[in-house]
C-alpha cells in the first residue's frame, strides 16, 4: 500500500538532423544511427523522418522543412522537445524553418559533433563547430529559445552528451508539466501569515491551476468514514510502516489514517499534482491532530504537500521533483548558525519527506503541543536532514508587476553540531549574506522548497528561458 505517485511515461523527442550539400553526406548516416541508438540506450522514444522521407531523413531544403514541420505536428501531443543534431555544418535557414512550421512550442537541445584531428580532410570534416554557431544565430534571429549542450561540440555517443541530455529531459518534463498543473489548496492561510499570499489569476495566465475546497468539507468526509473502513484499516498500517514512534495514540493514529484516506481520495478525483495544508490552527481546535505525518507521507510518494497553505512554496516544491525525480521539502529560512555569515539553519516542524533525514520519528508536534497540549497535536516527523547538496528554490507571484519570480540558490547540508527539534539541518551557500540581502529586499517568502539535489543549472534553464519568468540566481 502506497500513496499517489505519478505514472511518468517515457519523454518523446522530435529529432532534427542538418545537413548542408557541400559536406559529407555519410557523417548524416552515421549521425542518425549514432542519435537513434543514443535514445535507446537512454529510455527516449524519438521521431524522425524516414530515409525515404527525404535524403537521409535530413532537412536540408524548405521542402525537408516542410515535411518535418508536419511529422512533429502529428506527432505533438506527445514531443516535449526538439534534439537538433549537426553531424556537419547543417542548413540553418531549413532548421529554422522547420522548428516555426512544426509551430511547437518546446525546448530545443542544439547539439553539433566533433571533428577529430587526424580526420580534417574533405571526406570527413563536419565544420559543425561552425555551423552550430550559424544555427544558433538564425535560432535567436527568430526568437526561437534554445538550449547548448555542456561543450560547444561534442560526439553524439560521448558521455558528455548523455549527460546533456539527461538534463535536458529533465527541463523538458518541467516546462511541459507547468503548462498545465492542477494544484489542490485545503483550507485558508493561517490569518498571521500574509507572508504567503499569492495570485491565483497570475498563476492560472501561466497554466497553474488552483482547485480549493475548505476543510470543514474535509472534516465532513472523515465524519462519514467507519473507524473499521478497510481503507482506513490500510492506511494505519501504512502509517505504522512509515517511520518509528516512541507511540502510537489509538485516536491520533486513527485521525490520521482518516485525514489521508479522506485526502487521497480528494486528490485523485481532481487529478491533482500536488496540495497546500492549512495545517494550524483549526485542525487542532476542531480534530485534535496535526497533519504533518500525512504531508510528509504525500510528499515522499511524489505528491508535494507545502505546509501553511503556502501555493508558491507547493510550485517550488514541484519543480525541484519534476527535476530530480526525487521527493522535495518546504523549509524555513531559520537561524543564524553562530557566527559564521555563509552557515545558517534550514528547519520545519516538521512536515519533511522521510527520505530528507538522516533518522526520524513520529512525535507530538513540538510547537503546537505547547499552545493546544500534546493530545491534540500527535503527528509531527523530527529529525536531522541528510548532510548532501542542497538546491533551494522560492517562487512568488508578484502582484505588483503582475509577475512569476523565483530565487534559485545552491549550498550543501553539514554535519556541524546542533541540538534542536523539527527537522532541521545546517546548510552552507557560498554567498548567503547576498542571498539574505535579495531574499528581503525582494519581499520573498520566509519559507523556500528544497531537494537533497544539485539541479539549479536545470532550473535556470527551464524558468528563465523557456518559461520567462523573473529569475534571481546569485551565484
Amino acid at each position: 500500500m502506497s500513496f499517489i505517485q505519478s505514472k511518468e511515461m517515457k519523454s518523446t523527442f522530435g529529432i532534427i538532423l542538418g545537413n548542408r550539400d557541400v559536406f559529407p553526406d555519410h557523417l548524416v548516416k552515421t549521425g542518425r544511427s549514432d542519435i537513434i541508438e543514443v535514445m535507446n540506450e537512454l529510455g527516449y522514444n524519438y521521431v524522425i523522418l524516414n530515409k525515404e522521407d527525404t535524403p537521409l531523413g535530413a532537412v536540408e531544403t524548405y521542402s525537408d522543412a516542410k515535411k518535418c514541420a508536419e511529422l512533429f505536428k502529428k506527432n505533438s501531443d506527445k514531443i516535449s522537445g526538439i534534439i537538433l543534431c549537426l553531424c556537419n555544418f547543417g542548413d540553418e535557414k531549413a532548421i529554422a524553418n522547420a522548428i516555426k512550421l512544426s509551430e511547437l512550442n518546446v525546448p530545443i537541445l542544439v547539439q553539433a559533433s566533433s571533428d577529430e584531428i587526424e580526420k580534417m580532410g574533405r571526406e570527413f570534416r563536419r565544420d559543425a563547430f561552425c555551423g552550430k554557431i550559424s544555427v544558433c544565430s538564425v535560432l535567436y534571429q527568430h526568437g526561437i529559445p534554445f538550449t547548448l549542450t555542456g561543450t560547444h561540440t561534442c560526439s553524439i555517443t560521448s558521455k558528455q552528451f548523455k549527460v546533456d541530455m539527461l538534463q535536458f529531459a529533465s527541463v523538458c518534463k518541467i516546462v511541459k508539466k507547468l503548462k498545465n498543473v492542477r494544484f489542490g489548496q485545503i483550507g485558508t492561510r493561517p490569518n498571521a501569515f500574509e507572508t504567503v499570499r499569492y495570485s491565483e489569476k497570475i498563476l492560472e495566465f501561466h497554466g497553474i491551476t488552483i482547485e480549493p475546497i475548505d476543510l470543514s468539507e474535509i472534516f465532513g468526509e472523515i465524519s462519514r468514514l467507519e473507524d473499521n473502513n478497510s481503507k482506513v484499516k490500510e492506511k494505519i498500517e501504512f502509517i505504522k510502516n512509515y517511520t518509528p514512534t516512541t507511540t502510537f495514540p489509538e485516536d491520533g493514529l486513527l485521525k490520521l489514517a482518516k485525514l489521508a484516506v479522506v485526502v487521497e481520495k480528494w486528490v485523485s478525483e481532481n487529478e491533482l499534482d500536488g496540495f497546500a495544508f492549512q495545517c494550524w490552527p483549526s485542525i487542532q481546535d476542531n480534530f485534535g491532530i496535526v497533519p504533518c505525518a500525512v504531508m510528509s507521507m504525500f510528499s515522499e510518494g511524489l505528491v508535494p504537500a507545502a505546509c501553511e497553505v503556502d501555493i508558491s512554496g507547493l510550485i517550488g516544491m514541484y519543480i525541484l521533483q519534476l527535476a530530480t525525480d526525487t521527493p522535495s521539502a518546504i523549509l524555513d529560512w531559520n537561524n543564524n548558525y553562530g557566527d559564521d555569515p555563509n552557515k545558517m539553519v534550514l528547519f520545519h516542524c516538521s512536515n519533511l519527506p522521510k527520505s530528507f533525514f538522516k533518522d526520524t520519528k513520529m512525535t507530538i508536534h513540538p510547537i503546537i503541543s505547547d499552545l493546544k497540549g500534546g493530545d491534540l497535536s500527535f503527528g509531527a516527523i523530527q529529525g536531522r536532514i541528510k548532510s548532501e547538496p542542497c538546491t533551494l528554490l522560492r517562487i512568488e507571484t508578484d502582484d505588483i508587476y503582475g509577475e512569476i519570480k523565483a530565487l534559485l540558490v545552491e549550498g550543501n547540508y553539514t554535519d556541524d553540531l546542533l541540538d534542536t527539534f523539527g527537522g532541521y539541518g545546517v546548510i552552507e551557500i557560498p554567498n548567503l549574506q547576498d542571498v539574505l540581502k535579495v531574499l528581503c529586499k525582494e519581499g520573498f517568502a520566509h519559507h523556500v522548497a528544497a531537494s537533497l539535489n544539485s539541479v539549479a543549472d536545470i532550473i535556470s534553464e527551464a524558468l528563465s528561458n523557456y518559461l520567462g519568468w523573473d529569475l534571481i540566481y546569485p551565484k
